[in-house]
């Protein structure tokens, strides 16, 4: 029997994602593409799931689109309009925690850049190599690889098409963190527990409040910030006095 391309398993609050073609790198192939864009939409009205974690079997997180496919004559997405994962991503209330457990390749960048926070092995490596191949972005990777490492970087990697390494990357302000493969989903789903402790409707609010700021001026970012506090109706005194005991316990386990 043959495993489905995308594992999903959701538990406790929070949904991990497997790509699940690691002979083919989690290449972006038409079938693994609809099974993305359907979850994330089963996702987007699941109010059970406060955190989704995506990640990849085997070796690769995702080597992007399918090349093998799309240069055959019997390529199943041939004329049909290319889905936009990364795009259906940003659209989730959910933060979304990248598990990157290896090679992260031009499409795979591209959604690893569209995860809300990323988490990396030694073995992870990013590349953009739409210039190679001849391609031209379209999932943002020009516009938001520039926004996270600095235009200079950005243009060292998508005109080169040369690999950054995850040391490199977490250098550069890429990634958050760098973990052994072991320690992987540990780490991201004990990250997905500490948000899922928030008040969780303030907890997406508040992810869709940075997102949407970052791509105003800050001067207009500081306005919308305060719009969307008055907007916001604050918990009640009884409500502030209940959580209290809580955040005072986690701030000294914190501290210590």
């Amino acid at each position: 029997m043959t495993e489905p391309v995308l594992l999903i398993e959701k538990q406790d609050g929070i949904a991990t994602l497997t790509l699940n073609r690691p002979d083919q790198m989690n290449a972006l192939s038409y079938e693994l593409r609809h099974a993305l864009a359907d979850e994330f939409e089963r996702l987007r009205k699941d109010r059970d799931i406060g955190v989704v974690i995506l990640t990849g079997a085997g070796r690769a997180f995702c080597a992007g689109l399918d090349l093998k496919e799309m240069g055959s004559r019997d390529n199943p997405g041939a004329g049909a309009e290319l889905s936009d994962p990364p795009l259906l991503m940003r659209t989730l209330p959910q933060p979304v925690i990248g598990a990157i457990n290896g090679y992260a390749i031009t499409g795979g960048l591209e959604i690893s850049l569209s995860c809300d926070l990323l988490i990396a092995t030694p073995e992870t490596q990013f590349a953009d190599t739409h210039a190679r191949v001849g391609l031209i972005p379209g999932w943002g990777l020009s516009q938001r690889l520039s926004r996270a490492v600095g235009v200079n970087r950005a243009k060292e990697l998508s005109l080169t098409g040369n690999f950054l390494s995850a040391q490199r990357a977490y250098e550069w302000g890429l990634v958050n963190r760098i973990v052994p493969r072991e320690e992987l989903l540990p780490t991201c789903i004990e990250l997905a527990k500490d948000m899922l402790s928030c008040v969780p409707g303030v907890m997406h609010k508040t992810k869709r409040l940075i997102d949407r700021g970052f791509d105003l001026a800050l001067g207009d970012a500081m306005t919308y910030e305060v719009e969307i506090n008055r907007l916001h109706h604050g918990p009640s005194p009884e409500e502030v006095a209940a959580r209290r005991p809580e955040v005072q316990e986690r701030a000294r386990g914190q501290i210590m």
